[in-house]
């Protein structure tokens, strides 16, 4: 049985006291999430991420926006596994469009991070998707199949325990047009197909896929009715704590 999920990227948005005013008033919602069995979460700036930690039980997801591949060095600016580690972060995403788009983050560079995390055991949400120019050339499928491949690229099967993926369409993320529900679980479902192919059938069901691109409190629902969509990763809509528990009790 797939983990149901709802992860929110915060992306650069809440200092310490905001984000504490959020998790102090998080219990009902962690308790709703409990009875439906989905598994939440967040994912702060480094600079939030003890804050968050500390006041949240361990059921609550408390995630990295990005991790350096290496576990020290001179590389000013960036944040090591060990170091998540020490403040009890065990979740981080890898490969956003943000960072892909302002960091030149390449699949290879996803490629590195993800053996690095899945190998330390700590669970690796790994992004992918079409810019809105491929969308229109029709290579939606030719684009996510390239990331899948160079981003998985050597990682061993038994590894995969430690893996989520998310679809997101460039052209949906912030700009209120989200794909369609069957847009969405076809990629989706294309997704699980390739991992099918680079695996096998027992690997690929048994990796959850998050659909996430302006999803909001209003349309999660007709997501999760999809076959193959196991969660979201929701962006503006899980920065307050009145819509992130609607996105639960409409999940």
């Amino acid at each position: 049985m797939r983990k149901k999920i709802m992860l929110g990227n915060w992306k650069m948005n809440h200092t310490i006291t905001t984000a504490r005013e959020f998790v102090e008033t998080l219990d009902d919602t962690i308790k709703l999430a409990d009875r439906k069995n989905i598994v939440i979460g967040v994912c702060p700036t480094y600079l939030c991420l003890n804050t968050v930690r500390r006041r949240t039980p361990f059921s609550f997801v408390v995630g990295a926006q990005d991790v350096h591949y290496l576990e020290s060095g001179a590389f000013t600016g960036s944040i090591s596994i060990p170091m998540l580690k020490e403040v009890g972060i065990d979740w981080c995403l890898v490969g956003h469009s943000e960072r892909r788009m302002y960091q030149g983050e390449t699949n290879e560079l996803c490629n590195k991070k993800i053996h690095a995390l899945v190998n330390n055991e700590m669970t690796c949400v790994y992004c992918v998707g079409e810019t809105l120019e491929q969308y229109e050339q029709g290579i939606t499928k030719d684009v996510v199949k390239n990331q899948v491949v160079e981003g998985l690229k050597d990682v061993q099967a038994e590894r995969l325990k430690y893996l989520v993926i998310a679809y997101e369409p460039v052209w949906s993320i912030g700009t209120g047009k989200n794909a369609s529900k069957e847009i969405a679980e076809d990629v989706c479902k294309f997704i699980r197909d390739t991992l099918c192919e680079l695996y096998n059938s027992e690997v690929a069901e048994s990796i959850s896929i998050l659909y996430g691109g302006s999803v909001k409190p209003n349309n999660i629902h007709e997501y999760m009715t999809m076959a193959d969509i196991d969660g979201a990763l929701v962006g503006g809509a899980s920065l307050k704590t009145d819509s992130f528990k609607e996105l639960i009790e409409n999940f």
